[in-house]
C-alpha cells in the first residue's frame, strides 16, 4: 500500500464542549466510519490521531476520560493510534517516521475541526510531499467568534452575534484555501471509487531489465570496456 486515511480528533472531548450544540455535522462519527471502511476495503492503512492537553483539566485532557474515539470508531489491530499536543498531526507525533517506514506516499485526511486540525495537517503533509486528499464530507467545525468577541460568549451569543463566521462560511474557506495549492478536494465517494494502490516493491520491479552484458564483446580488454559503460551510467 501507499495510501494512508489520517483519521484526526474525532473523539469524545468535543462533545463535552457546549459548543457541540453548534457543530457543522453532528454525525461525524458515521461518516467517518463510512470513509474507514471504503479505505479498509482497498487494503489502505488507517492512522488514528488525538488531540491532548495534559495537565489542563478540561476536556482535552486524558486524566478526564474523554480521549477517546468517537462510537462506532474503532481501530483494528495494527492500526497506529498517535496522540498529538499540537494542531497538526506531524509536529508533536512519530507520523512522518510511520509513514515513511511503511511507504506511504499519499494521504486522506479527515476529522475535527475542519480549517483547525484537519486544514493544518493537510497543508503540513503537502509541503512535506504527500499527495494529499481532503475530503470536507467526513469532517466537522464549528462557527469562529470575531477576533473583537468577549471570551466568555454563550454559544447563543455567539449565533446571534452578526460578526460570527458561520460554519458554512469557514468550510467553504478550508476549501478555497486547500484547492489546487495543498490537496484535491473529495468526497467520500470520491475516495471509495479510487483503485487499491499498489505497494513499492511491485512498482519497483521493471528497473532491472536492461541487461548491459548483452552487448558483444568488442576487442577492448573486459576490465575496461563495461567498466566505463557502468560508470558513465551511475554519473
Amino acid at each position: 500500500m501507499t495510501r494512508a486515511l489520517l483519521v484526526v480528533d474525532v473523539h469524545e472531548s468535543f462533545r463535552q464542549r457546549p459548543l457541540w450544540r453548534a457543530i457543522s455535522n453532528p454525525h461525524i462519527a458515521d461518516d467517518v466510519a463510512r470513509l474507514v471502511d471504503g479505505v479498509r476495503a482497498r487494503g489502505d492503512l488507517v492512522v488514528w490521531v488525538l488531540h491532548t492537553e495534559p495537565g489542563t483539566g478540561g476536556a482535552f485532557d486524558p486524566a478526564s476520560g474523554h480521549v477517546r474515539l468517537m462510537a462506532p470508531l474503532t481501530p483494528r489491530d495494527g492500526e497506529p493510534v498517535l496522540t498529538k499536543t499540537s494542531h497538526n498531526a506531524f509536529t508533536t507525533t512519530s507520523l512522518q517516521q510511520l509513514l515513511t517506514q511503511r511507504g506511504i506516499t499519499e494521504l486522506v485526511v479527515c476529522g475535527i475541526r475542519t480549517e483547525q486540525c484537519c486544514e493544518t495537517t493537510a497543508r503540513v503533509a503537502s509541503d512535506l510531499g504527500y499527495q494529499v486528499t481532503f475530503v470536507t464530507e467526513a469532517t466537522a467545525t464549528n462557527p469562529i467568534a470575531h477576533r473583537d468577541a468577549p471570551p466568555d460568549q454563550t454559544v447563543e451569543e455567539l449565533l446571534a452575534d452578526p460578526r460570527t463566521l458561520p460554519v458554512s462560511a469557514v468550510i467553504e474557506r478550508a476549501e478555497y484555501a486547500l484547492a489546487g495549492r495543498f490537496a484535491t478536494i473529495a468526497t467520500i465517494a470520491d475516495v471509495a471509487a479510487q483503485p487499491a494502490t499498489a505497494t513499492l516493491p511491485a512498482a519497483e520491479e521493471p528497473a532491472a531489465e536492461e541487461p548491459a552484458a548483452e552487448e558483444p564483446a568488442t576487442e577492448e580488454p573486459a576490465t575496461e570496456g563495461p567498466a566505463r559503460r557502468e560508470a558513465a551510467d551511475i554519473h
